[in-house]
């Protein structure tokens, strides 16, 4: 009966082999379409698909107190900035960068490093398109679980006597397919349709609970010889500590030979042996198997695991950081070190703002910045275009201005507000709740002082309370010594809070019945008041506008404006 054996053992030899070839093949032809295309993106936005739940596992994982909070960053739409800014190449630079986003660096000597490697890797544009090439090998969704890996230790699923069993289950099945090859006795058919129910019981019950961990270990291997490719090339940031890592993760390449070598043949969902190699990992417990023989390699290595990630994921991100800079009209490094109570900031503009106004603004901490003006005629987009500079100073580096001339800031906003259903607040409480904890985040005693931004303070409430609240808060902050951003259209505040706040407006003209905007700041308050000239000029009752002149004239008059 063996000579039945042996041709299907032969086929099935042929048929992996050809696949590898096939695999090889196909390789060496998509490395010239890839270095095209990476060519072709330099310096251009990637419109793709971006799982913002798989991209944040890591920062999730290791947060830290430079984290900006979610609140400033719902302001800030720093989603949609992550998705401008983005040019990585790998899921393992993705992830990393985006969790530098949410960082507010405070070292100087972390940006000294940075525009190093910087410099490094993108000097020469064929260096790092060899090196975005072999990024992209971790181009894979599987490579988001990395992290799963290192954050924390495994524990073991299956009892001693399951793990026996996982352990010599594959070897049985085989076994029972062979002799039910050679003998052709029933009972051996039982057997191995036992266990191959049983086998399959076990893969489902428990594929869910170690999927992370198994997809993310053929990715470990990719990641290692990235990692190997890099050190060798001296991109990496050299030290032993790196070195030693490379060699330690190389010692997990036996416990996932097979998974691997599955996805070397089949990486594609629609070939048939894709299918073909499901089925065996399910007949034969290839994943249990695997997460038994690799989980205390794994424990012991998650240092040198997670140094890894970093140490391959800091290219990634350097790289994509220089191809964001090129995009851009125009840009500049941050100056932190000028004065620790000057705010200088030189036609600075929103880089997601099609054809952004650029406008300049100087401050100090001692004195802050009122801004009025009327609905979209640029005040919020002004402001968040201050948080967000602030914001690339202090995370990549990076200014969409001529000049920025800032001391470290910690950045706190209050821009976007709603009321919360779920947790029974009206828009005010939201509002006043938000005001309060940046209140909190910006005592006196604090090292570094804060940038703090707010859109229409207090929009939530009547007038008068609006206006007194307001400049009870807004005196404060500044009193602490915080550069203070905030717009409002009331304008009685400034008469109000007086020289402790510079006062800045975004007007419009009136023309042919509708408002033209400059957008561009300018020095004193609102000097046109041209809301109730527009409700003319769309076609309203003539008593209404009358009667609205007559009113607006005696409010003016009676608080002076």
């Amino acid at each position: 009966m063996m000579h039945r054996l042996i041709p299907f053992m032969i086929c099935v030899s042929l048929v992996i082999l050809f696949f590898l070839i096939k695999k090889w093949y196909k390789k060496q032809f998509s490395s010239k379409r890839k270095i095209a295309q990476i060519k072709e993106e330099w310096g251009k936005p990637r419109e793709v698909y971006r799982s913002f739940k798989l991209i944040g596992q890591y920062a999730a994982a290791y947060p830290t107190e430079k984290q900006i909070s979610p609140a400033t960053a719902a302001d800030l739409d720093l989603e949609r900035l992550f998705e401008y800014i983005d040019r990585t190449r790998s899921k393992p630079g993705q992830q990393y960068l985006y969790k530098k986003l949410h960082e507010q660096e405070t070292n100087l000597t972390y940006f000294h490093n940075l525009e190093q490697r910087i410099a490094q890797l993108t000097s020469h544009a064929d260096v790092h398109e060899q090196i975005e090439l072999k990024l992209s090998e971790l181009k894979s969704d599987n490579a988001y679980f990395l992290p799963e890996l290192f954050n924390q230790k495994h524990k073991q699923l299956f009892g001693k006597f399951g793990q026996v069993y996982v352990s010599i289950a594959g070897i049985s099945v085989i076994t029972m397919l062979i002799l039910l090859l050679l003998l052709q006795q029933q009972v051996y058919l039982l057997v191995l349709v036992a266990l191959l129910i049983a086998n399959t019981i076990i893969h489902y019950r428990n594929r869910f609970k170690i999927m992370p961990f198994t997809v993310s270990l053929p990715e470990l291997l990719i990641l290692n010889q990235v990692g190997q490719w890099l050190y060798q090339h001296n991109y990496l940031n050299s030290g032993n500590e790196v070195k030693q890592s490379l060699v330690k993760v190389n010692k997990l390449k036996r416990s996932i030979s097979f998974i691997n070598v599955q996805n070397l043949i089949a990486a594609d969902p629609t070939d048939m042996f894709y299918l073909l190699t499901e089925w065996l990992k399910i007949f034969l417990l290839i994943e249990p198997l695997v997460f038994i023989f690799s989980i205390s390699r794994v424990n012991k290595y998650l240092t040198d695991i997670r140094l890894l990630f970093e140490s391959v994921a800091e290219v990634d991100m350097a790289i994509s950081i220089q191809s964001f800079r090129d995009g851009l009209s125009y840009y500049c490094q941050p100056d932190f070190t000028a004065s620790a109570e000057q705010l200088v900031m030189t036609k600075i503009y929103h880089p997601l703002v099609e054809n952004c106004v650029p406008n300049s603004i100087q401050s100090r901490a001692s004195q802050g910045v009122l801004i009025t003006g009327s609905n979209m005629s640029g005040k919020t987009t002004f402001i968040r275009a201050v948080a967000i500079n602030a914001l690339l100073a202090q995370t990549l580096h990076t200014c969409c201005a001529q000049m920025y001339q800032v001391p470290m800031l910690h950045i706190h906003t209050s821009i976007q507000m709603s009321d919360d259903l779920h947790e029974h607040k009206s828009y005010f409480q939201a509002e006043a709740l938000a005001v309060l904890d940046i209140i909190k985040q910006c005592e006196p005693q604090a090292s570094t002082k804060s940038l703090v931004i707010i859109d229409e303070i207090f929009r939530g409430t009547n007038t008068i309370e609006r206006i007194a609240a307001a400049k009870a808060v807004l005196s404060y902050l500044v009193a602490n010594r915080n550069f203070v951003f905030v717009s409002t259209h009331d304008l009685e505040l400034a008469e109000l809070l007086g020289p402790n706040y510079a006062v800045y407006s975004f007007e419009e003209q009136i023309g042919d019945n509708r408002l033209i905007f400059d957008y561009q700041i300018k020095e004193g308050l609102l000097k046109n008041k041209n809301g109730i000239a527009v409700l003319e000029g769309a076609g309203y009752p003539s008593s209404i506008v009358q009667e609205a002149y007559q009113i607006g004239a005696q409010l003016r008059e009676k608080y002076n404006l």
